[in-house]
Parts: structure tokens; C-alpha cells; sequence
């Protein structure tokens, strides 16, 4: 099996998280070139990691055994594999790191079956820093062959790595990891906007909570920023929105309703109008801030 590992890689999308994906690869020796509808992002990266040159995209991809993936929408990603579809050899693999929805999944692994190229999605979770650090949460649906050809990909980019079934489970375990995302950081911004209100020691609150059973990630690493209104710090609020509107859709195929989900999705929407769409998700403390305005306005009345 070993010498049917993938070892050839080329990473489509150069976002906050393709990039450092694409450094891990490279300092593993798995890079052999990058992509990105923005040229000018492929470019700088090629040149700061040294990558061999290409004529055009069709020897790019022809070289390639692995194309990795991470694009912002299921639009987008539909788009960029049947661009570079044509230029894969049988028996190359797509892993597929964006976020979409199960379904685009599996329509994208049927298109890419007819061709002799294998699809594997391949979520992840851990945001930009996990991203640099090559410590993703990747959640994996594959055919198990496929998964184990792609083992020194994944450990590249990632410290637990977890075959979650075939190919649109890996899409689902995300769902349901945005879900829980959304959910703390809806518990997280009240809290903290109920503590500003009390005029509490935010260091000193922040530091006792994460040591209890309220303490997570995303007090650990975002509680002190959004307290001093530093919103540019990780996952952008209007990814996580296309996130729960997938998410959604999965819980109403199911004739199920999840108002966590409904009203996260019109609390980012809301944020989005007012300019923030840009911002890390704890921009949420922005409305929760302004539920205790509106109890001090009529007090004051």
C-alpha cells in the first residue's frame, strides 16, 4: 500500500485556511504546486515555497495524484473541479476541505467516479490557528482504500484525523460540528455581555471560567479579543452563516427544526447588514451587548 500513497499534491484555494495547508504540505515534501482563481495569490505563494513550474493547468493537474480542495461555497467547488477534472489521471483523488453540503459531496464523487478519480470529503475543524499549526480537526468520508492512501496528506495538516464513513459523512460531522460552534458562541457572547454589564474584572472572569465546567475554545482563545473589540482574529461570521443555512437544509430534510440553528443564522444575518459580515463569529457580543442598552434605556425612561 505504501507506494500508492499521495505524495503529489496540489492544493485549489489559497484562503486564511489553504494557505497554511499549503505550507504544511510543502515542508512534508507532499506540494508539488498550487491554485487559486485569484492568480496573484498562486503566484505569491509559489514563489515564497519555491514550487517547480508549470506550462499551464492541464501539466499542473497531469502531475498531480491529489488535488486538495478549500473553496468558500458548493458553487464555487462545483466550479473549480469540473475545471480541472479533464486534466486528472485515473486514479487521482480529490479531498475535498471546504464545507459544503452532504449532498454536493456525493454528486461530486459520482462525477469524478465516471472519470476513474476518487473523491474523499474532508472537513475541518480548528480554525487559522489550527490551520498553521497542522493540528486540524478532519473529519473524513471516504471509501477506506482512499482513506488509507491519504493518510500522509491528512497527517500533514492535522492531529485527529477520523474516518467518519463514506463519502458525505465527513460533510455531515461538520454540520453538526457548526451547530455546536454556533451554539457556544451564542452561550459565550451572552455570558460575557452579561458580565460587562456587572462590571466585572473581564481578565479575571474570563481566566476563572475557562478553569470550570463553562471553560471551551472559544472563551480560551476569543473571550479576551472580543472583549477589547478585536473582531478580525479568525473564522469570518459569514462563512459560519453559509454554514448553518447548509445546516438547515440537513435538519429540514429531515422534517426537523432547530431554532439554535434559525437563530443564529438571523443573528449573523443581522451583523452582515450592519457591515460585520468580515469579522470573526464573535462579533456576535455586538447584539448581545445591546440587549443590556436596551434594559439601561428604559430604566431610564
Amino acid at each position: 500500500m505504501s507506494e500508492n500513497k499521495l505524495n503529489k499534491v496540489v492544493v485549489y484555494g489559497l484562503g486564511a485556511m489553504g494557505r497554511p495547508m499549503a505550507r504544511n504540505l510543502k515542508d512534508n515534501e507532499l506540494l508539488i504546486g498550487v491554485k487559486n482563481r485569484t492568480e496573484g495569490k498562486a503566484i505569491a505563494i509559489s514563489n515564497e515555497l519555491d514550487l517547480p513550474e508549470f506550462e499551464d493547468d492541464e501539466e499542473l493537474f497531469s502531475q498531480a495524484d491529489c488535488v486538495l480542495t478549500c473553496v468558500a461555497a458548493d458553487d464555487d467547488l462545483k466550479q473549480v473541479v469540473h475545471g480541472f477534472i479533464d486534466h486528472l489521471q485515473p486514479g487521482a483523488v480529490v479531498i475535498d476541505c471546504s464545507t459544503v453540503s452532504p449532498n454536493t459531496a456525493r454528486t461530486l464523487s459520482d462525477d469524478l467516479a465516471s472519470q476513474g478519480i476518487s473523491f474523499i470529503d474532508a472537513p475541518v475543524s480548528g480554525g487559522v490557528e489550527g490551520a498553521k499549526k497542522g493540528s486540524l480537526s478532519i473529519m473524513v468520508g471516504a471509501d477506506r482504500e482512499q482513506y488509507k492512501r491519504a493518510s500522509d496528506v491528512f497527517a500533514a495538516i492535522g492531529s485527529q484525523i477520523t474516518h467518519m464513513g463514506r463519502v458525505g459523512q465527513g460533510q455531515a460531522t461538520k454540520a453538526v460540528n457548526q451547530v455546536m460552534v454556533a451554539g457556544v458562541a451564542q452561550a459565550v457572547c451572552s455570558a460575557l455581555a452579561m458580565a460587562e454589564n456587572c462590571n466585572l474584572d473581564m481578565k479575571k472572569t474570563i481566566e476563572v471560567l475557562s478553569a470550570g465546567a463553562a471553560g471551551n475554545w472559544f472563551l480560551e482563545n476569543r473571550g479576551n479579543t472580543m472583549v477589547n473589540d478585536e473582531f478580525n482574529v479568525g473564522f469570518k461570521l459569514s462563512l459560519l452563516h453559509k454554514d448553518l443555512k447548509i445546516c438547515q437544509s440537513a435538519v429540514q430534510e429531515s422534517g426537523a427544526t432547530l431554532p439554535l440553528i434559525n437563530d443564529s443564522i438571523e443573528a449573523y444575518a443581522q451583523l452582515m447588514a450592519m457591515g460585520h459580515g468580515d469579522e470573526d463569529i464573535s462579533a456576535l457580543i455586538r447584539l448581545k451587548r445591546k440587549l443590556f442598552e436596551k434594559q439601561e434605556d428604559k430604566a431610564d425612561e
